[in-house]
């Protein structure tokens, strides 16, 4: 969210014992669950969230994991700047969405708006496999889900007052309340409907960015309760054949996004995005179908599975190193942009890495899921249920 946003990292799910999705108040034939962070490797298997008491849970499949922490780097790179004119008091309300052509022009085609779409997606996925999972747990599943919406509210007004105004938590949360919550009432089909409507409406009206993100939501909801992220992980000739269109669209929006002067209000901006971080789900997911797969959970999950306290952690260290190197971000060239993005995450893969081999996930993931279970869940790894 350039201010690309975060996705607040949901709350963690493993695979544990077999089930179909059937989210509180109306069963849905053929829905299965699967986790945000991984994906089941068996259709229709169920999740449950690290905060709930767990049996037989099975080792974690990490396809989201990597998926969350690509974006992540991405949204760090394209928050680097916005963030850094907080230290010069320029614009305290910096738009999450930059559409800025001037700085070597690769960043604006292929970094900003493209990786906030991926995290809002995943954002959907797992408020309904919590919805889902809670609703197997306790007699009011929704009540628990309006304690996590209003955690999340107040973790992104501290982050907004605190240090950065162009935090996307705070319209997460709202989003939730708003449009999130009130759909666990519906028919799948019908926030499938309303998901195409609200992606389609926001670009047409030359929106881009945060009225993207309603849609986005949705989306992921839809795709859950359809069963689709269930068999993510396992297709090859859909990612594939996704990637391609995702590929062949985002190329004429990108040429019309150029020709467009910057500032004018246009669809190709918030087009070019959606289709191009599309592109980039489905290039991962086929990669993850590789040898490369090791590879790429060993550099992106752990980021991913700590991206809660990664995006809060990197608003902090971009100032410091702000504060550090003294002049104006406008005078920044892209390979500085990279530099400072490149440094923060490697400090972030560590201490990512080092925390998740002692415990469950990270602080304030936990935190988070300690004000949305209402009781204190167990953090270091060996420990035993909620």
């Amino acid at each position: 969210m350039s201010r690309e946003e975060f996705h607040p990292s949901d709350e963690e799910f493993r695979p544990p014992q077999h089930a179909r999705l059937r989210h509180p108040g109306h069963h849905e034939p053929g829905s299965t669950a699967a986790p945000p962070p991984g994906l089941s490797e068996q259709a229709g298997r169920h999740v449950v969230a690290h905060g709930e008491p767990r049996s037989a849970a099975r080792p974690r499949i990490a396809a989201l994991d990597v998926v969350r922490g690509f974006a992540l780097c991405g949204i760090l790179l394209a928050n680097v700047k916005p963030i850094a004119h907080m230290v010069d008091g320029a614009s305290v309300t910096q738009p999450m969405v930059a559409a800025s052509q001037d700085d070597g022009a690769w960043l604006g085609l292929f970094v900003d708006q493209r990786f906030f779409p991926i995290f809002s997606l995943l954002f959907g996925v797992g408020f309904s496999l919590l919805l889902d999972s809670a609703g197997r747990k306790v007699p009011h599943p929704r009540v628990l889900l309006l304690r996590r919406l209003l955690a999340l509210l107040a973790i992104g007004l501290v982050h907004m007052f605190v240090l950065w105004r162009g935090d996307i938590l705070t319209i997460y949360a709202v989003v939730g309340l708003l449009v999130l919550l009130p759909s666990t009432w519906l028919p799948r089909w019908a926030v499938a409907g309303l998901a195409a409507v609200l992606l389609v409406l926001p670009p047409i009206l030359g929106g881009n960015g945060v009225p993207l993100v309603p849609g986005l939501f949705l989306l992921g909801s839809a795709l859950t309760r359809y069963g689709v992220i269930d068999r993510i992980e396992r297709a090859v000739w859909g990612p594939a054949a996704l990637g391609l269109l995702f590929a062949a669209g985002a190329v004429p929006a990108v040429l019309l996004q150029i020709e467009t002067p910057a500032g004018d209000s246009h669809p190709w901006f918030g087009l070019a995005g959606l289709l191009i971080a599309g592109a980039y789900v489905c290039a991962l997911l086929l990669l993850l179908r590789t040898p490369l797969r090791p590879a790429l959970q060993r550099v992106f999950a752990p980021l991913g599975r700590m991206a809660l306290t990664n995006y809060l952690t990197a608003t902090l260290l971009v100032l410091v190193t702000a504060r550090l190197i003294g002049s104006s971000p406008d005078g920044w060239t892209s390979a500085m942009v990279v530099a400072i993005a490149g440094a923060i995450l490697a400090v972030q893969w560590l201490w990512s890495t080092l925390w998740l081999r002692r415990y469950r996930q990270g602080p304030l993931e936990w935190l988070w899921r300690w004000a949305t279970w209402a009781r204190r869940p167990p953090l270091r790894a060996g420990d035993g249920g909620a």
